[in-house]
């Protein structure tokens, strides 16, 4: 994910204050110079740096800081909240008209930057919410850009409105939007053609489209692998056009993630959603306090229960739970457990939400997870619900339907066992938000 570089060496920089204790002016002026150099080499703007640093340092080596019990503590406090205030504090929500009233969302952005799959994972999103969404093909000039759409709108369960690739994008987002008012549709989202850098066509095309339709928002979407420059193409199209909010995607990449410190910062646009993979699911709300947390190597719990609430019903985590408590559970929860795992994004995925070492954990082979479920899957119901009848002809049998030797089946044996002897002996898994209910895994 991105961030890693900067996690590692600002984590390494306050290990360094936490171990010193008592602090002296210099001390912090030092691990600060340290932050620096690590915000810069995340492509972080350098204005924006600067001035970050400003505001932390000023703080930072105040008497009550440096005298007080936990110097330390209070110096990555200070930094914590400092980087909130960058990323612009509060969550903000895109604005929808009341009742069926439309409201026209415009995505625009650069060819390459995923506007198309992120105008169908916000219809989908706003589906979720109750909405009734109309995604508009309004990019007639990138091959396959329209079967692109009509594809992830299939998915979404959302309708894809087209004319083809003869019609000019202004008379397609009008007839669109007629359609959405004759049909009941409340949110349209046009998806605009990019370019692969920013021309006067299409500048023109997107403000003519503007002037002829009522846009509530144009969102920008970015790619945050782009570093600086997506900082400069958010603060053009802002000046050209102008943009109510930002999208980050390929969030999930091996990026430094200076746009995300930066984007708010320079353009005063708050960051909407991070795009945190392909899958059309991959699409997170952002929240400053949360990316901060995130990039301090504190973790970030909260979304990860968010996201075991969308794949886990509170019956069956509630079932499950009571399963683990007695040791009740069998290989069918296992199998239930590793499919949550992966629409959660994978078991990597879940980790890197985690806080401290847990989320620094070296690469873990996801392929061994798809051996253990071939595994479970070879296996029959009465195996997988009761495995105190696998003897060994039954392991034979299981191997060899997974491909796999039999020492991998022992292992999930043994280990599976170990699991049930340790489940029994824990008072509980992790509160959920609201204590509503627990993490399933």
């Amino acid at each position: 994910m991105a961030f890693e570089g900067l996690t590692s060496k600002l984590q390494s920089v306050f290990k360094n204050l936490r171990n010193k204790g008592r602090l002296t002016e210099n001390d912090v002026k030092e691990a600060l110079k340290e932050v620096k150099m690590a915000l810069l080499e995340a492509d972080v703007n350098f204005r924006v740096v600067k001035q970050f640093m400003n505001a932390v340092t000023e703080r930072a080596v105040g008497q009550d800081v440096l005298t007080g019990l936990n110097p330390g503590q209070m110096v990555i406090k200070i930094v914590n909240e400092e980087m909130i205030k960058l990323m612009g504090s509060e969550t903000t929500e895109i604005a929808l008209r009341p009742g069926n009233e439309v409201t026209v969302i415009m995505m625009i952005g650069l060819q390459g930057a995923g506007k198309t799959t992120t105008a169908a994972k916000l219809a989908g999103k706003m589906k979720q919410k109750g909405r009734k969404p109309l995604l508009v093909a309004c990019d007639v000039y990138r091959p396959a850009a329209i079967e692109q759409l009509q594809t992830n709108g299939r998915k979404q369960g959302v309708e894809v409105f087209s004319m083809g690739t003869d019609v000019r994008p202004v008379n397609i987002a009008k007839a669109a939007y007629a359609h959405a008012k004759e049909n009941g549709y409340n949110v349209m989202f046009i998806d605009t053609a990019g370019r692969l850098q920013i021309d006067e066509d299409m500048m023109n095309e997107l403000k003519e489209i503007k002037s002829e339709i009522a846009v509530d928002h144009s969102i920008l979407v970015v790619d945050a692998m782009t570093g600086q420059e997506a900082v400069n193409v958010s603060k053009t199209f802002d000046d050209e056009i102008g943009v109510e909010g930002v999208i980050l995607t390929k969030m999930d990449g091996d990026t430094r993630g200076g746009a995300a410190l930066s984007v708010r910062a320079v353009t005063g646009k708050p960051i909407l959603y991070v795009g945190m993979g392909e899958k059309l699911s991959d699409l997170e709300q952002f929240y400053p306090d949360r990316m901060a947390s995130r990039i301090l190597g504190m973790g970030d719990v909260l979304t990860l229960i968010e996201k075991v609430e969308a794949t886990v019903s509170e019956e069956q985590a509630k079932e499950l739970e009571k399963k683990m408590r007695n040791a009740q559970f069998d290989f069918n929860d296992y199998l239930e457990q590793m499919k949550s795992m992966k629409k959660m994004g994978g078991l990597m995925e879940i980790l890197k939400h985690l806080p401290g070492k847990m989320s620094q954990m070296p690469e873990i082979d996801e392929k061994q997870l798809d051996r253990v479920e071939a595994i479970i899957l070879s296996m029959t119901a009465k195996e997988r619900s009761n495995p105190d009848i696998i003897n060994p002809s039954r392991k034979n049998r299981i191997a060899k339907g997974a491909g796999v030797d039999i020492s991998e089946v022992n292992k999930l044996l043994k280990g599976f066992e170990q699991s049930k002897k340790m489940m029994k002996q824990l008072p509980g898994m992790m509160g959920g938000k609201k204590g509503r209910f627990k993490l399933p895994f």
